[in-house]
């Protein structure tokens, strides 16, 4: 039978849709670059799989990711280019003929003279996304808990290291912008160091007799945390020799590439299991470590309760290292006394002026911190300020290298808790740079974040800060939570604002003042005089409070009263007994 008209009509006009559909469906498979669809990403740490090029596009409120492939970019041939030729360092007739030269980022150098030398080897990376930028690789926050995913760091595109021999020498053409304010937070200048350390590591000639060589060319400083001041053999004009040792070195590019993951990984999503060292472990040195805990007090007596203090928590976590004090002039000998009662080895220092900060301010010597490189007589030093307490054992950290730390703000460390690796030359290149470094907050910790940008991120249960920026109520619920368990959960409590042996011991004073509040936290508090009460009862009186300190509470207790602070901690009948002694 025919299909009346109508109805044959309605089946045409389909068959016509449809067959439209298939064409165009396929002249989209077929002809992608015409066609290309994009999605969104708020920013590139998602972007775990392509950290290229060819994947991103800056577009109003981000970047977008190309799904399909663009068409390559031709690139210019040597003929094409205007190499540059210039003169090479006179110690390269030193290092001898015969070797195999591997030349990294060096595509628009002459390296013809290099060639009387050895066997020229070009290695071949594909620069990073010019997209990709330092806080991707450095976030602020990280699910370090892995509460919901877990931590994950973009990939900087990397040679394959096995398509090449091994190499003698490795030479390297560094970016230096150093005109531009950051310039050290670049990511190609990081990838760049990347691609030398591991090649180094990778491909670096192997032999009792023999250390590879890294040669930088750069009108910048090649990057401290890589290659130690301590490796510098040579410098001469933009020429960098050096020798680095290969097991830091190893255990370094072992590490993630930024604070985007945890260098102190954990065994899972329990944070009180043992951390997982066997990487670390694998490429330490066999030899003995001297290694030990320190702290600093300088120009003012206001936080030996503090030290004290810190030294017994410390003590009490059974760790068997040395504690090194580090004090000037400003310790009278009775409170050096009780220190060293307390635990500490005291160390005398003369002070640094920071050149930067004005007289009789907070920050006036506190580049007193750098005479902590010059502990030469060990190996690694982790350093804790002295308004914290310890609650558990530390001792895992120093697995660690220099510059490992938990996070701050942005992208910077805290310098509260930091593993460092004590140096004279490190603590040179600090004295003469101390005009130059601009630090965001105009002490240590700003100076310490512009020399050492690349650091590995230590979970913030080892410093565990003592604020609630929030103030939300699941804020202050979890952290004081975390501040009163028992056992404890937390490695350490950094103390901010007004510290604990500055108030009396019935509450929290930072409730007394409004811009303090954020740090006040009654059960933090109860747990700091709580390791204070079962210290040896003679340290007790080194916590008294001075009478002008007496004033100055009871001043901030009858002003939050008149201002009727809702929290009323001012109502509080106070019992310490320090008040009426």
């Amino acid at each position: 039978m025919k299909a009346p008209p109508s109805k044959a009509l309605i089946i045409k006009i389909n068959l016509v849709f449809l067959a439209c559909f298939f064409v165009a469906y396929a002249a989209i498979i077929l002809h992608p670059s015409s066609y290309s669809t994009v999605y969104h990403q708020q920013n590139t740490l998602s972007l775990v799989k392509c950290s290229l090029p060819k994947c991103h596009h800056k577009v109003e409120g981000g970047i977008k990711m190309k799904v399909v492939l663009e068409k390559p970019v031709r690139n210019e041939t040597k003929e094409e280019m205007k190499l540059v030729k210039r003169e090479n360092p006179s110690f390269l007739d030193e290092m001898g003929r015969g070797m195999k030269i591997g030349m990294v980022n060096m595509d628009d150098e002459d390296v013809t003279e290099w060639k009387m030398h050895g066997q020229i080897i070009q290695v071949h990376f594909e620069k990073v996304s010019n997209f990709l930028e330092w806080k991707d690789l450095f976030p602020e926050w990280i699910d370090e808990e892995e509460e919901i995913d877990g931590p994950a760091c973009p990939e900087i595109p990397i040679p394959v290291f096995k398509t090449y021999g091994y190499m003698d020498m490795i030479v390297v053409k560094l970016p230096c912008e150093n005109s531009e304010q950051g310039w050290g937070r670049d990511v190609f200048r990081l990838q760049v160091h990347l691609v030398a350390a591991n090649l180094a590591v990778k491909r670096g000639t192997r032999g009792w007799n023999k250390k590879v060589k890294v040669v930088f060319l750069s009108m910048c400083r090649p990057m401290v945390e890589l290659f130690r001041c301590d490796d510098l053999k040579k410098h001469e004009g933009d020429w960098w020799y050096y020798e680095p040792d290969m097991v830091k070195l190893q255990q370094k590019v072992s590490l993630p590439i930024g604070s985007c993951n945890l260098a102190l990984p954990l065994w899972g999503k329990e944070i009180n299991k043992v951390y997982d060292v066997s990487n670390t472990e694998r490429v330490s040195s066999k030899t003995i470590k001297r290694e030990a805990y320190a702290t600093v007090l300088h120009s003012t007596e206001a936080y030996v309760c503090g030290a004290i203090t810190l030294a017994q928590s410390l003590v009490q976590t059974g760790t068997k290292r040395d504690l090194i004090l580090l004090l000037d002039k400003s310790i009278s000998k009775t409170m050096q006394e009780a220190l060293t009662k307390a635990g500490w080895k005291l160390k005398f220092i003369k002070r640094i002026r920071n050149p930067k900060a004005e007289k009789n301010t907070y920050n006036e010597y506190n580049y007193s911190k750098f005479r902590l490189w010059h502990l030469t007589d060990y190996d690694k030093i982790i350093f804790i300020d002295s308004d914290i307490i310890v609650l558990r054992n530390m001792d895992v950290l120093f697995y660690f290298p220099q510059m490992s730390a938990a996070g701050n703000d942005g992208s910077i460390f805290n310098s509260g808790v930091m593993v460092i690796e004590p140096s004279n030359c490190t603590f040179r290149m600090f004295m003469q740079r101390r005009k130059e470094v601009v630090s965001y907050n105009g002490g240590d910790q700003g100076f310490l974040n512009e020399v050492f940008v690349w650091w590995h991120r230590l979970p913030r249960r080892v410093n565990f800060l003592k604020n609630f920026w929030s103030n939300s109520s699941n804020e202050v619920s979890v952290k004081n939570q975390l501040f009163g368990a028992d056992p404890p959960k937390l490695y350490v409590i950094h103390y901010l604002g007004l510290k604990p042996w500055w108030c009396y011991r019935d509450y929290d004073c930072n409730w007394d003042i409004s811009d303090q509040r954020v740090y006040a936290s009654d059960v933090a508090h109860r747990t700091w005089w709580k390791l204070h009460d079962v210290m040896d009862k003679s340290l007790h009186k080194y916590c008294g409070l001075t009478k002008q300190r007496k004033i100055e509470l009871e001043w901030d207790r009858k002003k939050a009263g008149k201002m009727g602070a809702k929290d009323e901690h001012w109502r509080i009948n106070v019992t310490d007994p320090r008040r009426f002694s």
